[in-house]
């Protein structure tokens, strides 16, 4: 057994800002297609969500004619300033099953991606450029009224705030089939013509794989010339890099201020624990799929819930405003159940994280001094009592030594532990003078939610 040394250092009685929920939020709500089968609505509001983004909804909802803009509005050469050109009931109910599990709706306007081909734009039917942008713009806008303004009986939703245009134009013709000069010039255009009639909301996108300075910057000089600037700015990242993922909001922060966008907010809006696309794919051998979905370092295992908290942890100290896991449809390769309908690690992690911000609002200084360990700490001073979250991802060590201040007068110290044979139950731990020792069950990935109460 390795030697025991202290792997994080905590202060409760020093404060250091508040908890930012929306950095917590999923592409995914109770289904409408099955929804006499499956109401999820339960666990979403035990995993605790800030909110949801509509992403990929059509294809979770085999059937259903949702919130892609070619099924609101799928005959273009009607006039879209008429209501009875637009099919709003499905993503209406939609949108109330996500407010009804408690989530406020992040909306991506255009398309779902599109897997009907290999080749070119005559392979594929939903992700062509619109023959005219202006026009397009206007049956956006259309949209955004009906949920904003109330428009073609429609909504005043309060919390839909947020309004994404587009998802991944750089991923090829799967999700746009221009050019990039092409979807640059429609993304400013629809940038214009949403900011002029909604100029309180926040429009942004586009949602890009990842960090591209190239294309970042090929957006902002189009919207430096355009004279607008978008109020978020998207993208997305799978990996099992959690140190990289955690520090990406402050890369393109310093990215934003130095092109002069300082109030242009951070968002990534797809993220997940991956370590191959190849056993992910439809095409793969029931044996990569295996090896990518089951045990402990598969897609649904330990190291992915705690690859996720260790994430969310370490982005209450990044200049991320907001972030949304790809936590999409309910079962499946990226849904909170697997094959057989059983609750994944990856569903007991959003859940341990979303009760940590359900009991807590003010962090406290937290330092995580061992390469694998991850931390965050907080109290809820109207309740005299405070939590640690901390994760040890793909560690190695047995037990796990915390040097805890501010909490002398403890009277009841609890933990929670998740870990590959648990699912949130009681943690063994010895609390003796101010160290708090976490005992874990064997090697690798583990997490503890902490409580101590005065």
């Amino acid at each position: 057994m390795s030697k025991v040394t202290t792997a994080a250092k905590v202060d409760f009685s020093k404060r250091t800002g508040t908890l930012r929920h929306k950095q917590h939020g999923s592409n995914s709500c109770t289904p409408l297609a099955s929804r006499a089968l499956i109401d999820f609505t339960q666990e979403f509001k035990e995993m605790n969500f800030w909110g949801t983004r509509t992403h990929d909804w059509a294809l979770w909802n085999a059937g259903q004619r949702m919130i892609d803009t070619h099924f609101i509005f799928p005959l273009m050469h009607l006039d879209p300033s008429k209501p009875e050109n637009y099919y709003f009931r499905a993503t209406d109910d939609i949108i109330k099953l996500a407010h009804d599990c408690g989530m406020a709706v992040f909306y991506r306007l255009g398309t779902s991606i599109e897997h009907t081909g290999t080749g070119g734009a005559d392979e594929h039917y939903n992700t062509l450029p619109p023959e005219d942008y202006e026009k397009y713009a206007e049956v956006l806008a259309g949209i955004v009224r009906h949920y904003t303004k109330g428009w073609a009986n429609g909504f005043e939703y309060s919390d839909m705030i947020y309004w994404e245009f587009w998802n991944e134009p750089d991923l090829s013709t799967k999700a746009w089939c221009g050019t990039e000069e092409g979807f640059v010039k429609l993304f400013v255009t629809v940038l214009k013509r949403l900011k002029s009639e909604f100029p309180e909301l926040k429009i942004g996108g586009p949602a890009l794989c990842g960090i591209s300075d190239w294309y970042l910057n090929l957006i902002l000089t189009a919207c430096e010339e355009a004279g607008v600037k978008p109020d978020f700015f998207s993208w997305h990242c799978y990996s099992a890099n959690a140190d990289d993922l955690i520090e990406q909001p402050r890369r393109v922060r310093e990215k934003l201020d130095a092109r002069g966008f300082t109030e242009t907010e951070t968002c990534i809006n797809e993220w997940h624990y991956i370590t191959s696309w190849v056993g992910v794919q439809s095409s793969a051998t029931p044996e990569l799929r295996s090896h990518a979905v089951e045990g402990p370092c598969g897609i649904h295992g330990i190291d992915s819930a705690c690859f996720n908290l260790a994430v969310l942890s370490g982005w209450q100290d990044q200049p991320l405003d907001s972030g949304f896991y790809y936590g999409a449809a309910i079962d499946g390769t990226w849904g909170f159940r697997d094959e057989f309908r059983r609750l994944t690690k990856n569903f007991y992690s959003m859940k341990m994280f979303g009760q940590f911000l359900a009991e807590n609002s003010e962090k406290v200084e937290s330092t995580a001094l061992h390469r694998k360990t991850y931390t965050i700490a907080a109290v809820d001073p109207e309740q005299n009592k405070g939590s640690l979250l901390i994760t040890d991802f793909l560690g190695t060590r047995a037990t796990i030594e915390v040097e805890v201040a501010g909490m002398e007068d403890a009277k009841s110290v609890t933990a929670m532990v998740l870990d590959n044979d648990h699912d949130l139950v009681p943690a063994q731990l010895i609390w003796r003078n101010n160290t708090l020792t976490l005992i874990k069950n064997g090697n690798g990935s583990a997490a503890f939610l902490v409580t101590f109460e005065k």
